[in-house]
């Protein structure tokens, strides 16, 4: 089941369809409602979402404003449905940690839609990297700048930076110790429009984060750097690039060339949809599971406290 049929709904709503899981769709919007019950005449449709988990359906797809999140999901959840909501999986944590224990004590699958946690590309680096590939991981640098579709209702790195969020902590294995940031507000949102973001974890890995709505060209890349090389991610060319450059103990340069490794497909959703009806029909862990999302929106919630302490000087 489908809730929510605007801009991303129903993208999910397609690819439920073409995997062959589309039972119905939920949407308060009349007209558009209408449309798609011709346009998926298979469907069964609803007006409103209490209305359909009172059906006999498995599980429910979340595609609503992130407001809705919690009420929504916690609703399915005490219907007994597994659940996929959107990222982020709520704006707090509070609400995020009740969704996960109310999900286990109902054994039911709680999946987020950390959509580039499906990019092939994203689970190719983390094996290359564990492989030895680079020597030991320095660094991860993520960069997600562009004009972007700017918004009042929540600052830069919850709207866009949440991606990266997800990727940094799927590729370390570990929420961050330390968190560091600073925000700018440029565009009179009131909210900031461009944030940096410094991350320490445990095992000596440093993360960056840069993201911004207001930037001269678009530029969605990761940078990985290792002792024995640094690999780039271009998330629109869909290219991983493995650079053999490094400096040894010696303080000696290398430079072995470079060479694009993988390239992916740029697709994940149907990835994304197909994992989640996986785990529904096997009852394993979701890799975006309720766990791993509420790890990110915990270190969302450190870099605003962290945002707000660095405005004030």
């Amino acid at each position: 089941m489908a809730i929510g049929a605007g801009a991303w709904g129903k993208n999910i709503i397609r690819n439920l369809d073409e995997i062959g899981a589309l039972g119905g769709i939920v949407d308060g919007n009349a007209d558009r409602l209408n449309e798609f019950g011709e346009q998926y005449p298979q469907a069964a449709l609803f007006a409103d979402y209490r209305a359909a988990l009172e059906s006999d359906c498995e599980a429910v797809a979340i595609a609503t404003p992130t407001p809705s999140h919690f009420e929504i999901a916690m609703a399915a959840l005490e219907a007994g449905k597994d659940v996929f909501v959107e990222k982020p999986l709520t704006h707090s944590s509070a609400e995020a940690r009740q969704l996960v224990d109310a999900a286990r004590h109902k054994n039911a699958i709680l999946m987020v839609g950390h959509l580039l946690i499906y990019q092939p590309a994203i689970a190719w680096i983390r094996d290359y990297v564990a492989a030895g590939e680079i020597g030991e991981l320095f660094s991860i640098r993520h960069e997600r700048l562009n004009l972007g579709r700017a918004r009042s209702a929540e600052n830069v790195i919850w709207d866009i930076g949440v991606h990266d969020m997800a990727i940094m902590l799927y590729l370390v294995g570990m929420a961050p110790d330390r968190v560091r940031g600073t925000g700018h507000r440029m565009l009179g949102l009131g909210v900031e429009d461009e944030v940096h973001v410094h991350l320490e974890f445990e095992n000596g890995v440093r993360g960056n984060i840069h993201t911004s709505w207001l930037w001269p060209e678009t530029n969605r890349r990761t940078i990985l750097r290792g002792s024995r090389g640094m690999l780039v991610y271009d998330e629109v060319g869909q290219t991983v690039t493995h650079h053999r450059k490094w400096i040894d103990d010696d303080l000696q340069n290398h430079d072995e060339g470079s060479e694009v490794v993988h390239r992916g497909d740029g697709q994940p959703l149907k990835l994304e949809l197909q994992h989640f009806v996986d785990r529904v029909a096997d009852r394993q862990p979701a890799r975006s599971d309720g766990e791993s999302a509420l790890a990110v929106v915990e270190t969302l919630e450190r870099i605003n406290t962290a945002v707000e302490e660095s405005s004030r000087y």
